[in-house]
């Protein structure tokens, strides 16, 4: 008694080379889908006087990984930071899976975001820093746990079913009742990785995660960062002087400097052969740093 006596399911209606009627939510799922999971829109940042970011634009499409390099100061982490909304911009739209991060629609105009809007955007990215800022009074297992059960209200049990699978996927399964003080540094910055994926982001941000560690340690936290590419759908945006990394793992670099793109494009041809004398003055410093 309750079908509807007449129902259109999945139907179309051409003349010719026009389509007058399709399914409205394919429609929609496919353009959604074409869009780029991250982009940056005329965005401007200053501190005062001080331009950090200047009309950047910066496209990043879904499951793409990027490597943002350059010299300190030229606004690589302000990049992070402004789509974790820590930073606000002064110009630009940052957007974010289809949908405006920084501003919401309102009477068809794009208007600031609520503290709301900006809250439920974010929830679709994470982000892991230099410095771990793992709670230093819970454990591995309530650090990746408190998230999911204050911010998406995830009951307990399955918040601590969804971190321990977490914690065993970075090797740390066995430290899972361990506070931070008892672990080592590449130890927390892979706890800090599995805590970011606990809110099952679509967008993951990566702040120069390994120069806070020990040589040794590096390559405990790439190799889980191989891990994420590999075998999740997950955009990754990375900040790193790991030149080598950089040309193994990503799609793009993208070299920055007095707060624009300078050059960007696939490793191999960035890193191998760049066309920017900035360019090739920073990687050459770089690698003699090394």
């Amino acid at each position: 008694m309750n079908e509807p006596r007449i129902r259109f399911e999945n139907a179309a209606k051409s003349y010719g080379s026009l389509t007058v009627l399709d399914n409205p939510e394919t429609a929609c799922n496919e353009k959604v889908m074409n869009e780029p999971m991250v982009r940056f829109e005329n965005v401007t940042k200053r501190y005062g006087a001080l331009t950090v970011l200047d009309e950047l634009n910066l496209d990043i499409a879904r499951n793409e990984k990027v490597c943002i390099i350059g010299p300190s100061g030229s606004g690589k982490t302000t990049v992070l930071r402004m789509l974790m909304t820590l930073e606000q911009i002064q110009g630009g739209v940052i957007w974010v899976d289809g949908e405006p991060l920084t501003h919401m629609q309102k009477n068809g105009h794009l208007v600031p975001a609520s503290d709301r809007h900006l809250r439920r955007v974010r929830s679709k990215i994470g982000m892991v820093f230099q410095h771990f800022n793992l709670f230093p009074h819970m454990t591995a297992l309530q650090n990746c746990m408190e998230a999911p059960v204050s911010v998406l209200g995830l009951p307990k049990k399955q918040a601590e079913e969804r971190a321990a699978e977490l914690l065993d996927m970075v090797g740390l399964s066995d430290k899972r009742n361990h506070f931070p003080i008892q672990l080592s540094g590449g130890q927390k910055q892979r706890v800090a990785i599995a805590r970011a994926l606990a809110m099952r982001p679509k967008v993951m941000l990566f702040d120069e995660v390994t120069s806070a560690l020990d040589p040794e340690l590096i390559g405990e936290v790439l190799n889980v960062i191989r891990k994420l590419g590999a075998e999740h759908d997950l955009t990754m945006l990375m900040v790193t002087h790991q030149m080598g990394f950089a040309k193994e793992f990503s799609d793009r670099v993208c070299f920055f400097y007095g707060g624009k793109i300078v050059e960007q494009g696939p490793p191999d041809q960035l890193l191998g052969n760049p066309q920017n004398e900035r360019t090739r003055q920073f990687l050459s410093a770089v690698l003699e740093a090394r």
